[in-house]
């Protein structure tokens, strides 16, 4: 998992609300809306980051 959002650089901690797309570029949920959840690397859809429930 990626620790900033690729636009703004704000943290997105593992613990955190972040949007990924399939290829798991990461962004911060206010940039995600800004974007209409759409990444502007691939053109895929941003969804929730699904959170880990163990440290691996």
């Amino acid at each position: 998992m990626k620790e900033n959002c690729e636009k703004c650089e704000v943290p997105t901690p593992k613990s955190g609300e972040a949007c990924i797309c399939s290829f798991e570029c990461t962004f911060c949920v206010p940039c995600s809306d800004d974007m209409d959840r759409v990444c502007p690397n691939c053109g895929g859809e941003l969804t929730p980051r699904p959170k880990r429930t163990l440290d691996v």
